[in-house]
């Protein structure tokens, strides 16, 4: 009699010839674009590929003929696409991803050839349980930490993360604990509504998982490994029992604890911050989500080509972030053949499991399954921001070896679980043996049938104690159900997968492609000119230089000067300040000057780009930044009449030579903030400019108004005091700025009311991001409405005290108080300010000039006039004689903000000359422990507005 052939094994082998296309053919495109001649040689690695998977069929074909044929084939993808971006991405790690590559098919086939049965693995469920637990919690431990999770073991020079094998032991475990006690875990005790309970001392596996998962998150950092296999583990109970009830208390369960973890633990707060918002930090936190979406973005719909991308700017990109790579360099459609790849490996493993002879083999077969998608799942969609980051590897693709191993020894185990399938037939024959009725009676007289012989063991469905609707052939029926239901569950994961991938990579590309901080973008514009950046005196404070290779390189010829205004260009952090607002005028994408210049423009064609001129005098500047040094701090000086900034300094900066150093210093973060546009700081004494100015222009009060001034009074039922507990008997509201008695302005605050003083430093710019052309931090006031009498008088003082749902406030930028004090000096009127004068094409013809903008009348003019003579006397006699400069009237106010019982901030704001001002200033200096600061804003300031009013007179002069 003729041999019967093996169409399954047939099916296999033509799948994996039909795979080894699209894996030699992206290996050789890779070998092109890296200019290597295609060859036998230079193909080795996917052929060897092959070849060992050919060896594999072999194994299949003699030690589980009945296995199904799929799998291999996909596993063949996936793995080749794998290796062929490692190498591309990793080319010194890649001789040992091979490696270990062939070392997990050879695992896989030892495992066809060393296990017997699924079955057989049964009798040692115990111990693989408790190895599988061991090696999970082992890490925290011995473990070493790297990346943020303490994950790897380190022996001498081998590393490997335990909790890759401990994941098939447990699922190994799982699957005959729940097979064992299949009809106890399905029978009910109790219903509520729809829901059937079971006996509560069966939710304590459920317990134990949930308290393991738990303590993988808390001393491992290791949110992924705990998700997988928490969900893993409820997939496999829900596949066993059917019940509902398990998968909402597994979700309450989880949800207790993943609340508790955020609030507990500092580093499950930094994945969902960086989750919710990258961009909020996308130099360091979310550096590599941030580049993933770039380079996503960058993919669009057929990809750049292998090799061809810019996926090496994700920092590991050949671990975790091997699928943004795929998703840059295959586009859209790689990257969503890949996806489906996976999907189509867990439909086919939960094909297995449903034609498992028994309920060992199919739980081990969806719990295996489920480990593989899952874990796929969440790594794709933490790397495309459809989920939170868990940090866990790719599938077969990943560059790393514990992840291959466990991977293979994976598929071994469903191939071994598929060639002990029932098949089609047996089925039949089982549900014509026994009717539901005996089934559900349990009937132990029934008449042997000739299928008793194919189901045995005592983990076989058809033996059974306890009848419950999990029994017999209807357990059988349920089961398919379930799976079926699983596959649906899957389908939905993965579609989401792809709708979001489609949404990043054609939907959304445009601007994330055009975001001035897509340092890719950045990169692949290296030889286009980019525009320069040129102070108001025609000194250049960054230019692009021409390389032997043709491509440009940011230079800075006053060097770090104004680095905070002027910003950055890197192709590894993006842009930063002029340089990301004017992105595109600088690089050229936006130039609308003239009709070629606007039809290039449009279509796509590349030019050079316009140089823009800041209102920034560079001397000034100088004069602003040598006043900071050895302080920290910012001064703002500006131009009353139109909101031009003059300078803008902020200590301490930064050097364009130690970018690199400062952005990988947390430390680092406090020189790359602008601190006179983006830190907020209590006003002090200062805003009594803005309770003054409110006093006198709703007629509350007058400059001759007088105020009782003690050292200290009680006002809504709290003390306002006097600084150095100054007292007087009494004194003219005049007298008492000039003095900055706090007493007195409490008065006026509470005559006031919170809703004026409110409205007053509304109209003054508080509540508005100022700036044309840069954003400031928004100044902060409360809703009057949640302001006590006491905080009302504190707050016209200068000093937040309240403690409410609104910010307490005053709290102001140093930006915003030269904004007020520019507005006393202009008559009340407040411009908004702005950094950039004009632009200047390619060929240095003028194509837009800002023209100045108000933001309204905050007082009328008189009341500024009036506020004026009051700043003039705190220079002349009060608190601000530091300020004052030869031969020029300046007016002001001093501020001293307390910010701790021994540390205050020394503030200052003013202008010159009084009678025709052309200056307005705000200082701000913070203090410390080691460093007292009070009055010394006055003094910084009388020495930069006599260095600018200088250079005022030279330039009027000459």
């Amino acid at each position: 009699m003729p041999k019967r052939q093996n169409t399954r094994r047939n099916t296999e082998l033509m799948l994996l010839v039909l795979a080894a296309l699209p894996v030699t053919l992206l290996y050789a495109m890779y070998l092109v674009n890296m200019n290597v001649a295609v060859s036998f040689s230079s193909l080795s690695v996917p052929l060897g590929l092959f070849a060992a998977f050919a060896v594999a069929h072999l194994a299949v074909r003699r030690f589980a003929p009945g296995a199904d044929p799929a799998i291999l084939p996909i596993v063949f993808l996936l793995s080749g696409i794998g290796i062929a971006f490692v190498t591309r991405l990793a080319p010194s790690l890649a001789e040992g991803q091979v490696m270990w590559l062939f070392v997990s098919v050879a695992a896989m086939i030892a495992v066809l050839v060393a296990v017997p049965s699924i079955e057989s693995l049964a009798q040692y469920k115990y111990s693989m349980g408790i190895a599988g637990v061991v090696l999970l919690l082992l890490p925290m431990l011995i473990g070493t930490e790297r990346g943020g999770s303490k994950l790897w073991l380190v022996i001498g020079p081998f590393s490997f993360q335990p909790g890759e094998l401990a994941k098939i032991l447990i699922v190994l475990f799982l699957a005959s604990y729940l097979a064992e006690n299949r009809e106890m875990l399905s029978a009910s005790t109790r219903r509520i509504g729809p829901l059937a309970l079971p006996r509560p001392r069966m939710l304590l596996p459920l317990l134990v998982m949930w308290g393991v998962s738990l303590l993988v998150v808390i001393f491992e950092r290791d949110l992924g490994s705990a998700l997988l296999f928490y969900t893993f583990f409820v997939i496999m109970l829900y596949v066993c029992t059917g019940r509902v009830s398990y998968v909402i208390f597994s979700a309450v369960l989880l949800a207790i604890g993943g609340v508790g973890c955020y609030h507990l633990f500092s580093h499950v707060q930094t994945r969902i911050q960086i989750w919710l918002d990258p961009f909020a930090d996308p130099s360091n936190k979310g550096l590599q989500i941030v580049q993933s979406l770039y380079s996503l973005a960058d993919g669009g719909l057929v990809g750049a080509g292998i090799g061809k991308g810019l996926p090496t700017l994700i920092p590991v990109v050949e671990s975790d972030f091997i699928f943004s790579a795929i998703g840059e360099e295959m586009g859209l459609l790689g990257a969503a053949a890949v996806l489906i790849a996976f999907l189509l490996l867990g439909v086919r493993g939960l094909t297995t499991a449903g034609r498992a002879k028994s309920d060992v083999s199919a739980f081990t077969a969806v719990g295996l399954t489920s480990a593989i998608v899952v874990q796929a799942f969440l790594i794709v969609g933490g790397v495309t921001k459809l989920l939170p980051l868990t940090g866990v590897t790719l599938p077969f693709m990943s560059q790393g070896g514990s992840s291959l191993l466990s991977s293979f020894i994976i598929v071994g185990l469903l191939l071994k679980a598929g060639d002990e399938g029932t098949g089609h037939m047996a089925q039949i024959e089982a549900a014509n043996t026994h009717s539901p009725a005996q089934t559900m009676r349990g009937t132990a007289s029934r008449t042997k049938s000739p299928t008793d012989s194919v189901v045995h063991g005592s983990h076989a469905r058809g033996s059974f104690g306890l009848q419950t609707p999990e029994s017999g052939v209807l357990g059988r029926v349920a089961l398919g159900k379930r799976l079926t239901a699983l596959i649906t569950v899957f389908a939905v994961m993965f579609t989401l997968l792809i709708g979001n991938l489609t949404y990043i990579q054609v939907v959304k590309a445009d601007y994330y492609q055009n975001l001035p901080t897509n340092n890719h973008t950045i990169a692949k514009s290296s030889k286009i000119k980019r525009g320069s950046i040129i102070t108001a005196d025609g000194q250049t404070l960054a230019e692009s230089v021409q390389q032997a290779d043709g491509t440009y390189v940011r230079q800075h010829p006053m060097g770090s000067l104004a680095a905070l205004t002027v910003g950055y260009v890197s192709t590894q952090y993006g842009t930063s300040g002029v340089e990301s607002t004017f992105n595109e005028t600088l690089t050229g994408r936006s130039d609308y000057s003239s009709w070629t210049s606007a039809l290039y423009s449009l279509a796509g064609v590349e030019s050079a780009g316009s140089s823009v001129v800041l209102t920034i005098n560079s001397q000034m500047q100088q004069a602003a930044e040598q006043a900071l040094q050895g302080q920290t701090g910012a001064i703002v000086v500006l131009n009353p009449s139109t909101g031009a900034v003059l300078a803008e300094a902020s200590s301490p900066s930064y050097t364009y030579d130690d970018l690199d150093t400062v952005m990988a210093s947390g430390a680092g973060q406090g020189e790359l903030v602008n601190r006179a546009t983006q830190t907020l700081y209590t006003p002090g004494s200062t805003f009594k400019t803005i309770s003054l100015a409110a006093a006198l222009d709703s007629g509350v009060a007058s400059l001759s108004t007088a105020y009782q001034a003690p050292s200290t009074m009680e006002i809504g039922g709290g003390q306002v005091t006097n600084n150095d507990s100054e007292a007087w008997d009494s004194l003219t509201l005049q007298e008492a700025y000039a003095e900055s008695a706090n007493t007195v302005f409490g008065q006026l605050g509470v005559a006031l009311g919170a809703d004026k003083l409110v409205s007053y430093a509304d109209a003054f710019g508080y509540g508005t991001r100022l700036g044309l052309d840069f954003t400031t931090t928004a100044s902060l006031m409360p809703k009057p409405s949640e302001m006590s009498e006491w905080e009302t008088a504190w707050s016209a003082i200068g000093q937040p005290v309240g403690v409410h749902e609104s910010p307490a406030g005053p709290q102001t930028t140093v930006m915003q108080n030269a904004v007020m004090v520019a507005a006393i000096a202009n008559g009340g009127i407040v411009m908004n300010p702005y950094v950039v004068d004009h632009i200047l094409s390619p060929e240095g013809a003028t194509t837009s000039t800002t023209q100045p903008k108000s933001l309204g009348q905050a007082v009328s003019s008189q009341t500024a006039s009036e506020v004026k003579k009051a700043m003039l006397d705190v220079v002349k006699s009060g608190t601000g004689t530091a300020a004052q400069v030869s031969g020029v009237q300046v007016a002001g106010k001093t501020g001293t903000a307390q910010v701790s019982d021994s540390v205050s901030n020394s503030l200052f704001v003013g202008f010159a000359p009084y009678d025709s001002p052309t200056l307005a200033i705000s200082v701000c200096l913070e203090g410390s422990e080691s460093n007292n600061v009070n009055g010394q804003a006055a003094a910084v300031a009388g020495q930069v507005l006599a260095a600018c009013l200088n250079v005022q007179s030279l330039g009027a002069s000459s």
